[in-house]
């Protein structure tokens, strides 16, 4: 396996569940990915969200890929660490991706309600069944810096 197959995967599963630490409880929520290539995996949110607060205090960050077929699934976990985008190309490529963002009154790439960032570097590793029990035996697959 290498980073090219956490790519794909993520791409054909694109909802993850992302954990995050607000203070010393964990947090976690389901996440839409933007997209992922081989710089990491890319997501947006809204300034006013405890998500974003959780990720400024504390920028690290797993997430949780899974594909339920075939059966009994397969799951890519990635950790790493976050880094917050203020880039307008990528802000007004979002705001075209991502159209349900005007109904949220995001109308320009400028708008400090958008906020955009992705997971650069850290180690993924894929998990099935077959791995129960081993899971310390798992290839990890590092990526980014």
């Amino acid at each position: 396996m290498n980073f090219q197959d956490c790519i794909k995967f993520a791409k054909e599963n694109p909802v993850c569940y992302v954990a995050t630490a607000d203070g010393d409880q964990p947090r976690i929520r389901p996440l839409g990915l933007w997209f992922a290539d081989e710089k990491g995996f890319y997501f947006q949110t809204e300034s006013v969200k405890a998500i974003y607060r959780q990720l400024k205090s504390n920028p690290r960050i797993e997430l949780c890929f899974f594909a339920a077929a075939p059966p009994p699934g397969k799951v890519l976990r990635v950790a790493g660490k976050i880094e917050f985008l203020d880039d307008l190309a990528l802000k007004s490529k979002v705001l075209t991706d991502r159209p349900f963002l005007k109904g949220l009154g995001i109308n320009e790439p400028g708008d400090p309600l958008l906020v955009l960032f992705h997971v650069g570097c850290g180690e993924a590793y894929f998990w099935t069944m077959a791995d129960n029990m081993k899971e310390s035996q798992i290839e990890r697959i590092k990526f980014g810096a």
